[in-house]
């Protein structure tokens, strides 16, 4: 797919994926859209590409959806009137996909599927979609100069992208409601206070810093790494620890086989680590456990 609307550059084992239509700060598109669950799926599939840093173009992360766009902003068919029974039984179908389904959410769910690690550097402006998208990754961290606001209520319609599962897990539900009530837009201290972002850091420092992090992660087990990030957002989800027990006894079992002598061996040797297992061919048969 050639990319129009975000930048795809990967090097080291880590890719960044940059948000690029400057002149519009960003703003998200359903081609945007598109093109972000296009690179995240290639991403997670990609061998050369251990972590993902996300960032924005120019001074905005992303200001949320164009609402310049003609007819219904959000890409949605007015014509339809789908019930909760299309979406548990026709969800892939076309008129569904295309004219129902929430692009932020396509987005957000490509990024909870991912196989890599993501790290946000929240760079500017990161407002609705901007802020939501976030919410499904990893770790963020936030530029002095960013401004986060999750506005739904204040135009008319209700937070998306999956933030209702993601945010109160985040910050707590009485916060979470509180944000998207009050629709305020949060300096990036408070969004610190709340164990949004990890970190608040100068602006000539955020890229430098995500990729410090990014690099870190880029030394472990590809395949450790890909299990446990699954293991972490599945299992913390389910409503008792056995079923966390059952998948964490058959990811160690494999694990144990493979980059785990490696470790083991590198650890005695006091030696670094050299992980030659692939997330393209060496992940478990048990993998994915909850298809």
């Amino acid at each position: 797919m050639q990319y129009n609307t975000i930048d795809y550059q990967a090097k080291d084992f880590i890719l960044t994926l940059t948000l690029h239509r400057p002149e519009q700060l960003n703003a998200f598109t359903v081609e945007m859209a598109h093109e972000l669950v296009h690179a995240f799926d290639r991403a997670s599939a990609d061998d050369a590409v251990r972590a993902i840093v996300v960032t924005g173009a120019g001074r905005a992360f992303c200001a949320g959806m164009d609402l310049s766009i003609e007819g219904n902003v959000f890409g949605l068919n007015e014509q339809l009137r789908p019930s909760m029974q299309d979406m548990d039984d026709r969800l892939d179908d076309p008129e569904i996909l295309d004219g129902v389904r929430d692009a932020g959410g396509l987005v957000t769910l490509a990024i909870y599927r991912c196989t890599k690690p993501v790290i946000a550097a929240i760079n500017g402006a990161a407002v609705g979609i901007g802020a939501t998208m976030t919410c499904a990754m990893d770790i963020r961290l936030a530029s002095v100069h960013a401004r986060i606001g999750f506005v739904f209520n204040k135009i008319g319609i209700v937070p998306e992208a999956c933030s209702s599962w993601f945010l109160p897990r985040i910050v707590g539900i009485s916060r979470a409601l509180e944000w998207v009530y009050s629709a305020e837009i949060l300096k990036p201290e408070e969004a610190l206070a709340a164990g949004f972002v990890k970190a608040v850091v100068p602006a000539d420092e955020l890229l430098d810093t995500a990729y410090r992090i990014a690099a870190k992660i880029a030394t472990h087990s590809p395949v450790a790494v890909a299990l446990t990030r699954q293991m972490m957002y599945r299992n913390a989800a389910q409503p008792d620890p056995m079923a966390a027990h059952k998948v964490d006894s058959l990811a160690m079992f494999y694990t144990s086989m493979t980059g785990g002598k490696e470790g083991v061996a590198s650890f005695l040797e006091k030696r670094p680590a050299n992980y030659t297992d692939k997330v393209s061919k060496d992940l478990p048969d048990f993998y994915p456990w909850w298809g």
